[in-house]
């Protein structure tokens, strides 16, 4: 006979099932403590909930969390509070691991605290190798001082048998160049690339883009020169820092080749290059193969970004031309992206000029509705300029 009444198991099941989702509707409902931490602004209390759960794994593995968490404490400038949790974190069982201490180095890096980062490094408990080298040198390269950079680099790889790799090449490199000792990072390629440290393409960049800022023309064309013929070739950073020498020197339509050369060899222009090429023939004179270009962007699928925008409305300005600026303008606005104040203040002016302050009128009410709001004096310097 088929009984009707429920089983007590059953009757057990439903209870545990209700339980575990009330459980769970609960758990939810609850801050984690890792949005506990991304919510905190307070840096003491900050500091204090991070001291907390400094053994919790969902924590300590987190690497947001953690770099977060140093960020704001070295933004609030409690260097005593980064200095407690770092050290403490050197204690645990996982600071045995080599890639655990370069995190640490990493973070005490990011918070300018150079002398804790290296002190870390001489005091690792594991097996030092080029990667926490790496990780030391580039918090030195964050400092800028070629001195202790070129000590360390002396000094540390022989103490621990340390070779380096092309990272540390290209870290020593970038350092070298943007404390402006061009001369020094040429011939620290030279030397590690007779040791058998080959320059990738990286290394070259970094070296073409710096000799091109410092208006060493013919040391970055010797360069691209030399990288080439190695058998590196170019990538599209490589290629934007060309095009971005060529306009410099207003060669329009030497960047507008070497664009065209991506394409052909299968690097795909972005953004950056279509903004330096347009810009570069605006420069020298030739708007409208300066539009052509832009609208070879639109043809491509490319959407123009903040800087495309703003590039082109204050070179058709230049040109007097109010119309198109106002058309790509109302265009810009519409995406939230603002060509800069003093742009917009030429374009009114252009406009009352023309006899066109209705079109005015439409830009100067966009302004006063932007998200985040303008000024009261840049909203003033629009009204002046159309009045």
């Amino acid at each position: 006979m088929l009984s009707l009444r429920p089983s007590r198991k059953l009757c057990h099941s439903a209870a545990t099932a209700a339980a575990t989702a009330a459980d769970l509707s609960v758990s939810r409902s609850k801050p984690s403590v890792l949005d506990k931490l991304k919510a905190e602004r307070d840096p003491d209390k900050l500091f204090h909930l991070f001291k907390a759960n400094a053994t919790n794994r969902h924590v300590i593995l987190n690497r947001v969390a953690f770099d977060d968490t140093v960020s704001r404490l070295a933004g609030a400038r409690r260097f005593d509070y980064i200095e407690h949790l770092l050290e403490h974190q050197k204690t645990l069982p996982r600071a045995r691991r080599e890639d655990f201490v370069v995190r640490i180095i990493t973070l005490y890096g990011k918070a300018g605290m150079t002398k804790h980062a290296i002190d870390t490094f001489n005091h690792m408990r594991c097996r030092r190798t080029v990667k926490s080298f790496n990780a030391a040198l580039n918090v030195l390269a964050l400092s800028r001082n070629f001195e202790n950079i070129v000590d360390f680099l002396s000094q540390v790889p022989p103490r621990y048998d340390i070779q380096l790799d092309v990272f540390s090449l290209n870290i020593v490199i970038r350092a070298f160049c943007e404390i402006g000792r061009l001369q020094e990072a040429y011939l620290f390629m030279l030397d590690n690339e007779s040791k058998g440290i080959q320059p990738d393409v990286v290394t070259y960049t970094t070296l073409v883009s710096a000799f091109y800022k410092n208006k060493s023309w013919e040391i970055g064309n010797g360069l691209w020169n030399r990288m080439v013929l190695k058998g590196c070739m170019p990538n599209l950073a490589t290629f934007n820092v060309r095009i971005q020498f060529l306009i410099t020197v207003r060669r329009a339509w030497d960047a507008n080749e070497l664009m065209r050369l991506m394409h052909r060899i299968g690097i795909v222009p972005d953004e950056v290059t279509y903004n330096l090429v347009i810009k570069g023939f605006f420069l020298a004179g030739y708007g409208d193969m300066a539009k052509r270009v832009y609208s070879a962007l639109l043809g491509k699928g490319y959407k123009p970004n903040a800087k495309i925008y703003q590039t082109m409305i204050h070179y058709l300005c230049r040109n007097r031309e109010f119309d198109v600026a106002y058309t790509m303008c109302k265009d810009s606005i519409w995406k939230n992206w603002w060509p800069d104040v003093n742009t917009i203040c030429v374009l009114l002016q252009g406009l009352k000029g023309t006899g066109q302050i209705s079109k005015g009128i439409v830009i100067i009410t966009s302004a006063k509705k932007r998200v985040p709001p303008f000024s009261s004096a840049h909203l003033a310097s629009m009204q002046s300029a159309l009045t």
